[in-house]
This record gives C-alpha cells, structure tokens and sequence, in this order.
C-alpha cells in the first residue's frame, strides 16, 4: 500500500510536476506518465486505471491531470482520499491552472505534496495544516524582522539628515568665504544707524508718567546728533569713492554674483533716526487714529490649532498741541473673547460706561510728535482653540517616488477676511538647482541662502479663497518640508474695533482726523 508519485501532467502526457516517494529512476516515471494518456478511454467515469504493474489514481484539473502512481496492492479507497486532499491543496498554491502557473509554483506544491505523503504513506493532516506547515510562521522570526527594519529606517534617516547638514555647510561655507571681506565693510555703518534708529524709538514712544507726556529735549538732541552724525558719515563716504575704485569694483563684483544666484539686493540706503521701520506713510492729518492687530497662531500639519494668540493696540498721533485736548469714542466688535485693558493715564470709568477714552486730567493734552504710530490708548487681546476663526490654513503632502520627491501644497481662507500680501515659506533640503514647480496658483522665488520656497499671492478675496502648489525636489524626508512660515496683512482685525468720534474739549469742532486699520503675521506657522 505504497504511493510510488504523485504528479501534475498535460493531457498528453507530459510531466509539469512530479514527485517520488519511492526510489525510482527519472526515466521509469516518466514512461508510466508517457503511457498514462492511452490508458484513460474518452467518455468514461472512472476514477482509476490499472496497468499490469501499477495503478493509476487520476483526477482531471481543467487541460492537467493530477496522477498518484501506487502499487496494485494499496489501498484504493486511501488513495483516494489522498488524491483529494491533494487536489484541494493544487488551487491554494497555484492560481492559475495551466503548464506556466503548475511551473510557476512548483517547488511549493511539491513541498505540499511532502506534507501529505511521507515514505509512500498519507499523513493525518489538513489543508489548513499543510498551509501552516509550509509558511513556517514564527513570532519571534517576525519580531526579529520588524527591529531590524526599523534600525534601517532610523538609519537611513539620520544619514539623510547629516547628508542634508553637510551639504547646507558647504553651500555656507562656499557663499560666505568670498564675499566676508565685502560684508565686512557694508556693514559697519548700517549697524550704528539702526541702533541709534532703535534707541530713538524705544525713548520716544515712552507714554508719560511724572512729567506728563511727549518727548522730553534730551530725546530731541539726540535724534539731531544722530542725525547730524549720518549725514556726515554720508558725506565723508561720498569723498573717498575716487580714492577705493579697486574694492568698489570687488564689491559690485561680488553682488553681481549674488544676482545670479537668485538673491534680491538691497541698495545701501542709511534709514533716518527716529523715521518709522514700517511701511505706512507719516501721519499728515492733524490727529491720526491707528488700530493694529499681530496675529501668532500654530497650526499642526496633521490637523489641529495649537496656539492662536490676537494682540492688539489702538494709538493716537497727534501733530499740534492744541490738538491734543481731545476724546476718542470707539466701537468694539462685541466679540466676548476679546479682553480690553486701558493706559494707567486713561479714564477707566469713561470707557467702562460710555466707550470714550480720555484722560484722568482733562486740562493735559495727549502728547504730540511721537515717533511710530504715536501713543498708545487701548491695548486688547484675544485667545482661541476654535481652529474654524483661523484666516488661512496651509496643507502640505509630500510623497516619495523613485528619486524624487512629490510636495502638494494647498491653502484655503476664512471667508471672514481679505488678505494682501500673502507670502508662504517652505524650507527645502540643499539644492544645487532650484526645485521644479509644475503648477502654482501666484508667484514663486527660490531663496538659495535660505534654502526655500516662497509662494507669494498678492491678493486673496472671494475669486480664490484656495489655490495649490506642486513642485518636485530630490528625494528627502518629509519633515524637512517643516516648519511652514506665513505672513500677510489685513484691513480688517478680529475685534472690530473702529473710531465713531473725536470729541473736542476746548473748540467747537473736532480737529480733522483720519483713520488706519491693520492686522499683521507676527508668528503665523505650520509645525
């Protein structure tokens, strides 16, 4: 009761798998497969033929034949049993049952076949069990195999971040070597002029304690000096340009090649001591009203707001001092989260009941001439979880194929407000050449020092509250993409607080007065 093979052929006979279990010559079993197609007689049902020394134990499987080989005196009804289990087994391995899925998947049915048979005999076992048995699945194999995968990944991270540091390094090193002794020498006097700029401004904006308000005359003489002290370094720079034509041409030499790299330059202007750093006009109505918002808000590239913070400021300008006996009756939003605090100096009463800021001593005017946007009144601010009030949201999706990395960005703004402006920062990894933006929705610049991308869009109002980015970098980590930087401006501000009136104190008529509404990025990113 021995099964000498079992084997797969064609319908003419040809072996696509067999195995023996017995010690038989290639040449034997393939001329008892060879004669097994003349044996089996066209129309007939039986399940068996037998042939002076063996029998045949046959199945059809579609155009293939499953054979068992026994001896005459095994047992018909086992073998049987076996040439089923045998045939439930062939379709678990190999899909596709033809000559090239059999030859596809033959070393795997045969190690089937072995856990069926074993020595001419079948064992007691199952499909599932056979499945089982040939996987050979082992926890611990798999645990094995989940830590050395992740000790690969976790170093073919680090590898790219040293690589994308190195790289940054040496673009550094290779931008700063030849052009240090020329910034040397730009720098010098721009460092001087903006540091007296800035003193200027931190005195100057000082709202009154012992002696009232406005500027006192040691403020005064220094912004003269300062000023007096630039004009004659100005001058005295004008002198020497005949004497240093050579370092001049350097310079310029140097800036050229800056150009060429993508770099915006700055003309070498000296700002005015005390003149504002912002881009607004000087105040040319006798009084100006000016409402300024900073928004900082953090936004989760996953989804999520983790910081929105509003800080916001209402200041007085006053050019004349006989038009600084005034009051200011203003309008707030009503918005309940914004909270409200008023100058030591201001009435708080008048304000709590009637909305109108004045002074505590209505015989002292408000301060005139000061620097900036003048005297703070009204100072508020407001804090948000609610992720929906956010002006703007960046989503950014980068996707590695190949040897090149796919980054999707996308934005959508709050119906709630029009945006001027719009600048988005992306950081890149070190490029020698600047990434390849197939579609964009406004304008881009690659800033190599920086090594990013700015996406500008100059206004965003209801014809295109969201628009998209694409371009495409070589391959790198996905979190290099990350932090995203966002500024803009706005005319109008959370807290929608406006200037009904300017009430006179000692004329009948109110000085003529204008109004300024700002909100500005302060902090605005996607981390």
């Amino acid at each position: 009761m021995v099964v000498l093979a079992a084997s797969i052929i064609s319908k003419s006979g040809k072996a696509l798998v067999s195995r023996q279990f017995v010690d038989m010559s290639r040449i034997r079993i393939e001329g008892y497969l060879a004669a097994f197609p003349k044996l089996v007689g066209t129309g007939k049902q039986h399940t068996y033929v037998e042939t002076e020394n063996v029998r045949y134990v046959y199945q059809p499987i579609e155009a293939l034949y499953l054979v068992l080989v026994t001896n005459k005196q095994s047992n018909i009804l086992e073998d049987l049993e076996t040439l089923r289990l045998l045939s439930k087994l062939v379709p678990e391995y190999s899909y596709s049952l033809d000559e090239e899925g059999i030859g596809r998947t033959a070393f795997e049915l045969i190690f089937a076949f072995d856990e069926v048979i074993s020595l001419g005999h079948k064992e007691n076992v199952t499909v599932a069990q056979v499945k089982q048995y040939c996987e050979m699945e082992s926890h611990e194999e798999k645990l094995h195999k989940l830590e050395k995968q992740s000790k690969i990944n976790d170093t073919k991270d680090l590898m790219k971040r040293k690589a994308s540091e190195i790289d940054k390094n040496k673009m550094e090193k290779q931008r700063i070597g030849g052009g240090y002794s020329a910034l040397q020498s730009f720098g010098s006097g721009r460092i001087d002029s903006g540091f007296a700029s800035e003193m200027g401004n931190s005195n100057s904006s000082a709202f009154g304690s012992g002696s009232g308000f406005g500027l006192n005359n040691d403020v005064d003489s220094f912004s003269n000096k300062s000023k007096g002290t630039i004009s004659a370094s100005t001058t005295a720079s004008a002198k020497g340009l005949g004497m240093k034509l050579g370092k001049s041409q350097k310079t310029n030499q140097f800036l050229e090649s800056l150009k060429a790299e993508g770099e915006v330059i700055v003309e070498d202007v000296r700002p005015i001591v005390g003149q504002s750093q912002s881009s607004a006009p000087p105040p040319t109505d006798p009084v100006t009203l000016t409402v300024e918002e900073k928004l900082s808000i953090t936004l989760k590239r996953d989804g999520g707001l983790e910081k929105f913070d509003v800080q916001g400021t209402l200041s007085l300008q006053v050019l004349h001092p006989d038009d600084g006996f005034i009051q200011v009756q203003i309008e707030s939003g009503g918005n309940p989260a914004v909270i409200f605090k008023t100058h030591p100096n201001i009435n708080k009463e008048l304000f709590s009941n009637e909305n109108i800021l004045g002074l505590k001593d209505p015989n002292r005017p408000f301060p005139h001439n000061q620097a900036g946007d003048g005297v703070g009144l009204l100072r508020w601010r407001m804090q948000s979880s609610d992720e929906s009030i956010v002006p703007l949201t960046i989503n950014c999706w980068p996707s590695v194929s190949g040897n090149e990395t796919y980054v999707n960005i996308e934005y959508e703004a709050s119906s709630m407000f029009d945006l001027h402006n719009v600048v988005i920062s992306v950081p890149l990894p070190a490029l020698r050449d600047p990434p390849s933006v197939s579609q964009i929705d406004g304008d881009w610049r690659y800033d190599s020092r920086a090594s990013a991308l700015e996406w500008s869009i100059d206004l965003i109002d209801n014809s295109n509250r969201s628009g998209s980015l694409e371009f495409v970098v070589p391959p790198a980590d996905s979190s290099v993409f990350f932090p995203i930087s966002v500024r803009f401006t706005s005319s109008k501000t959370f807290s929608d607080v406006k200037v009904l009136n300017i009430l006179p104190l000692k004329s009948e008529s109110p000085p003529k007065n204008s109004q300024r509404t700002k909100l500005a990025t302060e902090e605005y990113q996607v981390v």
